[in-house]
């Protein structure tokens, strides 16, 4: 079996590389590019990518962030982000029938693909076939259709998936699809996919996250979310009421109490969205901050925009951040802020971000607020969160330091916490390393049905 993979996503957002940075340490790239450490592998940026394939992925890429951007800020704005969600649509999942017939958008994306598209960087890959791991659909396609002598997986990046995810052709492909959750596994046999192609892995989680080395997964995640649920219920009764819960899931009879300050973290979209949300969240919880009640930690990902944004905002709210009551997290290299945000998560107690990818990261114990979904894939994740019992809805923004209070005296957070670490996998980048690296399979446990 190999022991490396080709992994490769698309620069656009962070979703797709996100989703394959916890396996970095397998992936490998072309000798012929003369690249020491291992990388994802950009499908729209690599060395030696045709203009035409560098022109058509930028065209896409700028479509993405400016229509992301301008939802919400006008009518045309919304209407164009309406126009390519329609495109993204996924239909409702009952009545169970045949779902296999391809939308238009898959055929326009393989009439591109039997004109070249792609095929370049397939070349380039099969003069060392290894395992090819991609986060991105499009490139599945265009390594099956191009002829890639080694073995094609896709892994799914959401808890609900639209048509465009499977094959023109599902029945005539040998595309080896890792799904995070059952519902996706049974919407890809809908879409056609052959059961036999199907692997449900759940999501990959960062490894400092919930544990280095599957047999400590469970102990090292333990000791994180027992600290954090008893800075999540100050009042004791979350802890009162699932004692019984706690002593089955934690292995401890009670969660000590902690001091320290509640760790919000806010994380905005790859395309610079909801950056306002952050700027309100700061200025509501300003007093709670200068107080040492409440630490903030602002993810600006790679963006310098955002980050000055936020620096002003900073200084706009006239907080004196000697003390680091609130931190920026930037980097302008990807992988040092998956990195750095990474570390933030270990110590974080509440995640508010929009339900995108970092849905999955609530199986390590982290609470989520939803800021408002963007596409009909985070509408999923949203009603995924909910299904699980570990997400909530934001309330005004303008009110955090009133009603995320009252929900840290009822116990809500507290219980969010333990339901997502009760109920979604959290082992994912180990069901992906045994299947494609060890050849061994055993299906992702607590991977909730929606």
């Amino acid at each position: 079996m190999a022991d490396k993979a080709y992994l490769v996503a698309v620069d656009m957002g962070y979703g797709h590389q996100r989703a394959l940075f916890p396996l970095l340490d397998n992936a490998s790239t072309p000798k012929s590019w003369n690249i020491e450490k291992p990388v994802i592998i950009s499908a729209n940026d690599y060395p030696g990518i045709p203009k035409k394939d560098k022109h058509l992925w930028d065209s896409i890429r700028t479509i993405y962030e400016k229509v992301s951007r301008m939802n919400g800020v006008s009518i045309l704005g919304t209407r164009l982000f309406n126009a390519m969600d329609y495109m993204q649509r996924i239909v409702p999942f009952y009545p169970k029938r045949d779902l296999s017939k391809p939308v238009l958008q898959i055929i326009d994306i393989y009439k591109r693909i039997h004109n070249g598209f792609g095929k370049h960087l397939i070349e380039t890959l099969n003069e060392d076939p290894i395992p090819l791991i991609t986060s991105f659909f499009i490139i599945a396609f265009c390594a099956e259709e191009h002829g890639y002598k080694g073995k094609i997986y896709c892994l799914c990046t959401d808890t609900d998936i639209a048509r465009a995810w499977a094959p023109l052709e599902p029945k005539k492909s040998n595309i080896i699809y890792l799904a995070p959750t059952r519902r996706v596994r049974d919407r890809l046999l809908l879409y056609g996919v052959k059961s036999e192609n199907i692997f449900i892995t759940g999501f990959p989680l960062p490894k400092e996250v919930v544990g280095e080395g599957k047999t400590n997964v469970c102990l090292s995640a333990r000791n994180i979310v027992s600290r954090r649920i008893s800075r999540l219920d100050p009042t004791g009764i979350y802890r009162k009421k699932y004692s019984g819960v706690i002593s089955m899931y934690l292995g401890i009879d009670t969660c000590p109490s902690t001091e320290g300050p509640i760790i919000l973290t806010f994380a905005v979209g790859g395309a610079g969205a909801q950056t306002d949300i952050g700027l309100t969240i700061l200025n509501s919880l300003s007093e709670h901050i200068k107080n040492g009640i409440i630490k903030l930690n602002l993810t600006a990902g790679s963006s310098d925009s955002v980050r000055q944004v936020f620096e002003k905002g900073i200084l706009d709210a006239g907080i004196d951040n000697s003390n680091e009551g609130v931190n920026i997290i930037f980097n302008q290299n990807k992988y040092e802020y998956f990195k750095m945000f990474n570390q933030v998560l270990v110590d974080t107690d509440v995640l508010w971000t929009k339900p995108s990818e970092m849905s999955f990261y609530v199986g390590s114990g982290i609470p989520i607020i939803m800021a408002p979904a963007l596409g009909a894939q985070e509408e999923c994740n949203k009603a995924w969160l909910q299904s699980v019992g570990a997400g909530f809805e934001q309330e005004d923004p303008r009110y955090v330091n009133e009603w995320f209070f009252d929900w840290l005296d009822s116990g809500w957070l507290a219980e969010a916490a333990m339901n997502g670490f009760m109920d979604a996998s959290k082992e994912g980048t180990y069901h992906i390393e045994d299947l494609v690296f060890r050849g061994q399979y055993s299906e992702a446990e607590h991977v909730h049905f929606l």
